[in-house]
């Protein structure tokens, strides 16, 4: 991105409705379920979100290290990793969760940041082509609902030789007793958490999505969470 951070910080929603697919009110039950998962999961990654960079720490200092001045992030949730950005950052935010917005701006009034929230979905990246030095995401290709079609998005809207930098969790190995875990406990999670799928190879994913160059480590966490113990994290270059 060519836009420098402005000496104030300031932040900008651009408005979606709040809930893609859910068109028809009438099913009302759905949508409000819906909308309760999403203020669960802002006030749970609020609560929780200093618990979980814990774990996540060093796999993220690495992955997110040497930032530069504009960074597109998907699903930036409640603001975890705004402390990676460097100092007068300027983030554009790409969370369809209306529910994370409150927290989001005052994470990022706390830290300085020029936040730019768009309120669209990772398949639908409202930027131009070729218009990003950096895309980072953590804890988010789990829960979108097309995975393939968010890599293509994230390499779209790349320049060339720009890196999406990323810390997710993953589906363990087969045989496994956290692989056990996760298929029992696939759809209550997945219920909980907006769509989150334990069981995603995502590394083969992310390899096979057409970056010129992609660096991954596995890694484990220990987490009383055990579905969400078994990580990647890495480097993808367009």
């Amino acid at each position: 991105m060519s836009m420098q951070p402005t000496q104030t910080p300031s932040v900008t929603t651009r408005h979606t409705p709040a809930f893609e697919g859910f068109d028809d009110r009438n099913d009302v039950a759905e949508f409000e379920a819906h909308a309760g998962r999403g203020r669960f999961n802002s006030a749970f990654f609020w609560v929780m979100g200093g618990y979980i960079n814990w774990h996540m720490r060093q796999a993220k200092a690495t992955a997110f290290a040497d930032l530069p001045s504009t960074v597109v992030e998907l699903g930036s949730g409640v603001g975890a990793n705004m402390r990676h950005l460097p100092v007068g950052a300027r983030l554009i935010a790409i969370e369809p969760n209306p529910y994370m917005h409150t927290r989001l701006r005052r994470a990022a009034r706390s830290r300085a940041i020029d936040l730019e929230i768009r309120s669209v979905v990772g398949e639908r990246i409202d930027l131009p082509d070729a218009s990003a030095d950096v895309v980072i995401s953590s804890l988010v290709l789990c829960s979108v609902t097309d995975p393939e079609a968010v890599l293509a998005e994230v390499r779209r809207v790349l320049r060339r030789g720009g890196r999406f930098s990323f810390a997710e969790h993953v589906a363990a190995k087969p045989g496994t007793p956290t692989r056990w875990v996760q298929r029992v406990l696939r759809r209550p999670w997945a219920w909980v958490f907006e769509g989150c799928s334990c069981e995603r190879d995502l590394a083969t994913l992310i390899e096979s999505s057409g970056f010129s160059r992609v660096d991954l480590r596995h890694h484990r966490i220990h987490s009383p969470f055990l579905p969400f113990n078994t990580h990647i994290s890495g480097t993808a270059i367009a």
